[in-house]
């Protein structure tokens, strides 16, 4: 025999939500959707502050002390040096602030003319990209290949193609085309820092290539069309239409490539040695130079904090000036 159970009335779930029980159920329940999200964002927080945050703040510390090889055993022995290690940076006519200020004329340089060949190739590769042709897909998956290659493997592999006796780059150079009175050395001197934007801009310009072609998706191609049929160019729809959708995908492009190049240590590093030659002596490796090839870790600690709030300052006013830029565009 089966027993039907008759479903609560209104009366009764009015009684039930007008219970003193009622609101601390309710606000209970919403607490719990509310921490549930940063309850598992908890875990990626935690690793952040062990990995990012603490050697960051311990770095700062150091920064303040007079921390060399007679107290790396005990850094928090060494005595404090105040600002003394950032007065020594700074000071561009002693032979230390000197050293610093060529090396970030250098580093402001190769950013400049590495972000902006990247930004260029990728465009052009992205744009050429959008029309269907045979092999497209094939083009596609070889353009992105110096991105997915290891920046070890890839920068090593430049690094012999640059040797000056038995390298690719003077073979083709010297020996086949004929272009060199006797083959130039690539890996000192000043050819070191065409060497540098050579690997740097091979190994970035794939990653705009693929931020440019994902937003040129979003451009619907009725656009082109019209123009094409007012009479509009190539380059006229470049100008008018395919440039001025991009400018919020450029704007964060062109941010994360300043970062990426102004902040590079891997490239120089693998590329030179630890000794880069005077021409392609990026910030990074002089401030890794600074630190541990003199045992001077509370001025290399002060030039790092310095190439911070530098990079804080940039990326701060360019925000600011894209926001504002935006909004006028709006308007």
């Amino acid at each position: 025999m089966t027993t039907l159970t008759a479903a609560p009335g209104t009366g009764e779930r009015k009684a039930r939500e007008n219970s003193p029980g009622a609101p601390r159920e309710r606000r209970s329940g919403r607490l719990r959707r509310i921490g549930l999200p940063y309850l598992l964002l908890l875990p990626a927080l935690l690793l952040e502050l062990l990995v990012h945050l603490v050697p960051m703040v311990i770095g700062i510390v150091v920064s303040f002390k007079e921390l060399t090889q007679f107290y790396i055993r005990d850094w928090s022995t060494a005595p404090w040096a105040g600002l003394d290690n950032y007065s020594l940076a700074v000071d561009f006519n002693a032979p230390i602030g000197e050293a610093l200020l060529k090396s970030f004329v250098t580093t402001c340089l190769f950013t400049v003319l590495s972000v902006g060949l990247c930004w260029l190739l990728g465009a052009a590769a992205a744009i050429f990209m959008q029309e269907s042709f045979r092999g497209r897909g094939f083009l596609r998956t070889l353009f992105l290949v110096p991105y997915a290659l290891p920046v070890y493997a890839a920068v090593i592999t430049w690094a012999f193609m640059f040797q000056r006796d038995n390298g690719l780059i003077n073979h083709v150079l010297h020996d086949q085309l004929g272009l060199t009175d006797s083959p130039p050395f690539w890996l000192i001197g000043d050819n070191s820092f065409v060497a540098l934007l050579v690997v740097s801009v091979w190994k970035g310009w794939p990653f705009a290539f693929l931020i440019i072609m994902a937003g040129l998706q979003n451009i619907p191609r009725e656009i082109y069309e019209a123009a094409a049929l007012d009479g509009a160019g190539i380059w006229q729809q470049i100008r008018r239409i395919t440039l001025p959708s991009l400018r919020p995908v450029n704007q964060v492009l062109v941010l994360v490539l300043f970062l990426w190049t102004f902040n590079d240590f891997n490239t120089p590093f693998v590329l030179f040695g630890e000794a880069a030659p005077e021409s392609a002596d990026l910030i990074s490796l002089h401030i890794y130079q600074s630190s541990f090839q003199t045992w001077n870790f509370g001025t290399g600690s002060a030039m790092s904090v310095l190439l911070l709030l530098f990079l804080l300052v940039v990326t701060g006013a360019y925000l600011l000036l894209t926001s504002r830029g935006r909004k006028a565009a709006d308007a």
